[in-house]
């Protein structure tokens, strides 16, 4: 199943981590540690094999993808020898990635997503392109009229206003392509009524929102925990320290909030409370693209014995973001083609803040993928559903 991955914010860390990353491994230059679908659980028949991966993009970057491969090789963060090895293959993907459209209203420049999506899916023969948002963290977008409704939006796009945040214009024109789209930012995105239900229409399948890949992924095992043993935690604090794009994003509060949201949704939901303390994010520009994030938890035990833990974990986001992106494209280009449609509940195990969960627990969101699995491997046993 030849599979396009469309990549907005294609000159990005996390693109070029995984575009580095899937080419490596398509040469067998690597193994693919990280990657989740290559877990006996998860591969299987249906899922596109990484030979199977075409990649392109979108970016208002113009640095050239080899060196911002460089770039991230000698961060640390790539291994300079796989750079080394992949020139042409780096060239090739240079050749599909495209300014992101600016010019005129946003129905123009969604339009010319459309074209850019669809001429990359014609060029290559593929069978499906799969959409998936790597971009920087935006605020929270601000209410519309037009977000209610297909048809009222449409007509709203078509004028001078700046209707939909970057995100949600890219999974309308993605929606459009007949594209499946994947948010692995916090942004907007998909969760606006008038484009679910434009992906209802069109029988599109989506997932999101906010790769869990650090500090976040933490919680979703300790929090459960807590529950389970009944022990009552009284606060819960954590700082992050991080550098790269994605710190200077942050450093502006409007997208730090949106970020902080979405880190704090798993223990009110998994504890059924919000315990005291918060989440804050640091901008330290010389740690560059890996982060420090610092966790103080108090709880109280059996006759109010008051307790407390603490864990540090130390990470390259980059390098734990980029195998989830691979394993996201293969298994919603997987649902695409067995026909499910609308939000893919069942892919909550990547995601901080995912999309109709039922669950934060980390175990018990990997035995619904795992069963998700399982279904579309027996070729649609069971009806497709969300």
């Amino acid at each position: 199943m030849r599979t396009g991955v469309w990549l907005v914010g294609a000159r990005g860390s996390v693109a070029t981590t995984s575009i580095v990353g899937a080419l490596a491994l398509r040469a067998g230059l690597t193994d693919p540690t990280g990657c989740v679908t290559e877990l006996p659980d998860l591969r299987g028949p249906a899922l596109p094999a990484f030979t199977d991966l075409v990649l392109g993009g979108h970016d208002v970057a113009t640095v050239p993808l080899a060196k911002r491969a460089e770039a991230l090789a000698a961060a640390g963060v790539l291994p300079g020898r796989l750079v080394a090895a992949l020139p042409e293959e780096l060239a090739a993907v240079e050749r599909e990635l495209r300014a992101a459209p600016t010019a005129g209203t946003q129905a123009d420049r969604a339009a010319a997503t459309v074209r850019d999506l669809t001429d990359f899916r014609g060029r290559h023969e593929l069978d499906r392109v799969v959409v998936v948002n790597v971009s920087a963290t935006e605020p929270v977008a601000r209410p519309h009229p037009a977000h209610a409704d297909p048809d009222t939006l449409r007509a709203a796009l078509a004028g001078p206003e700046e209707v939909l945040p970057p995100s949600s214009l890219y999974a309308y024109a993605a929606v459009l392509a007949g594209c499946p789209y994947v948010d692995f930012t916090p942004s907007t995105g998909l969760r606006l009524p008038a484009l679910a239900t434009l992906a209802a229409q069109r029988g599109i399948p989506y997932a999101g929102h906010d790769g869990k890949t650090g500090e976040t992924l933490v919680k979703s095992v300790l929090a459960p925990m807590f529950a389970m043993r009944h022990l009552a935690v009284r606060s819960w604090s954590g700082v992050n320290l991080l550098g790269g794009g994605d710190g200077a994003t942050l450093a502006d509060p409007a997208a730090n909030a949106a970020k902080v949201e979405s880190k704090q949704r798993v223990l009110g939901e998994t504890l059924g409370y919000l315990p005291q303390g918060g989440t804050r994010i640091e901008y330290v520009e010389e740690l560059g693209d890996f982060k420090t994030a610092w966790d103080l938890v108090t709880f109280a035990g059996f006759l109010g014995t008051g307790m407390r833990m603490e864990f540090t974990w130390h990470g390259c986001d980059s390098a734990l973001a980029a195998p989830l992106v691979l394993d996201l494209a293969r298994l919603v280009a997987a649902a695409h083609a067995a026909g499910h449609t609308g939000p893919l509940h069942d892919l909550a195990f990547f995601f901080k803040d995912p999309l109709g969960a039922s669950t934060h627990s980390l175990a018990d969101q990997w035995t619904r993928l795992c069963g998700f699995a399982r279904r579309l491997h027996a070729g649609g046993a069971d009806a497709p559903r969300g």
